[in-house]
């Protein structure tokens, strides 16, 4: 299993050659999809909403058209 790495980075500070050098390598592995991760479909995607809101204007947005909208029908499974 791959090690996971997290760097904090402060907006307006650059990134170390070490760190640029660590994004690059990244780039070259593949995207390893799986159940806590599946790959989603363009539908779900267009559906995507961030959780990380830049206002709390955007998030009263967001939470009011989630309320808005249809439910999804729950998996047979989920009702078990």
């Amino acid at each position: 299993m791959a090690e996971l790495v997290r760097h904090t980075h402060t907006a307006g500070s650059g990134l170390t050659p070490e760190q640029l050098a660590e994004i690059r390598e990244a780039e070259k592995h593949p995207i390893v999809f799986d159940k806590d991760c599946p790959e989603l479909t363009d539908e779900q995607l267009v559906e995507f909403v961030p959780a990380n809101f830049t206002t709390w204007e955007e998030r009263d947005a967001a939470m009011k058209a989630a309320r808005d909208a249809k439910p999804y029908p729950l998996p047979a499974a989920a009702g078990k």
